[in-house]
């Protein structure tokens, strides 16, 4: 799909590199690879899967997020082993009604307070819970991507990071030629690209992505 935020259009006009690049190649992917960037910062319906059990063709799936999603609701689920991820509808919610397996007992303690356990119907060989590292991801209904393809702070942050990225990839060696010749930046893809946008995208973040 292509990148919304910031588009090839956009980014090429501002780069001033006309049909000199492939859309694609150069400039749909540094589009496409700030957009992702700055989607991990952005609020979504999207909590992290920490844990996967099956048991009888019940799976049961624990999320770092209490009472996110509710039973009938659909939900993708990804980057938590094949036998989990897809699409897939919610059949039960809580721990009470899921502790087919006893090794869940002792998730007990933190629910509601930072844990909820999902069931599915799922067919498939019996699993012991285990944990998901690194934490796989649970989707709901989306409904903000459309509007922060649209929000003026997001595009001005996305088309400045693709910037950032196109100079790096196109600059030799991550180098750049100063006043009094050539100055080594070997940190120009580290975290100071996102602080540098920070301000902008603040009205706008996930508060988990604020911490630390």
């Amino acid at each position: 799909m292509a990148a919304t935020f910031c588009t090839a259009a956009t980014l090429k006009a501002s780069l001033g590199v006309g049909t000199l690049y492939d859309s694609y190649t150069w400039i749909e992917d540094t589009c496409q690879t700030a957009q992702d960037m700055i989607s991990s910062f952005l609020w979504f319906n999207v909590a992290p899967t920490v844990a996967t059990g099956l048991y009888n063709n019940v799976a049961t799936v624990v999320i770092a997020s209490p009472g996110m999603f509710v039973v009938g609701q659909s939900v993708t689920i990804a980057a938590s082993g094949a036998t989990y991820n897809g699409t897939r509808t919610i059949t039960g919610v809580g721990p009470s009604t899921l502790l087919t397996n006893n090794t869940l007992n002792n998730w007990q303690m933190n629910y509601p307070r930072g844990y909820s356990f999902l069931q599915f119907a799922i067919t498939a060989s019996n699993e012991d819970n285990h944990l998901i590292l690194p934490y796989g991801t649970m989707t709901g209904p989306d409904h903000k991507t459309q509007s922060y393809a649209t929000t003026p702070a997001i595009n001005s942050a996305a088309l400045m990071l693709a910037t950032s990225i196109w100079q790096a990839r196109m600059a030799t060696q991550n180098g750049q030629a100063g006043i009094d010749g050539y100055i080594p930046s070997p940190y120009t893809m580290s975290a100071s690209m996102m602080a540098a946008i920070r301000g902008l995208l603040s009205p706008y973040l996930n508060p988990g992505a604020m911490v630390g």
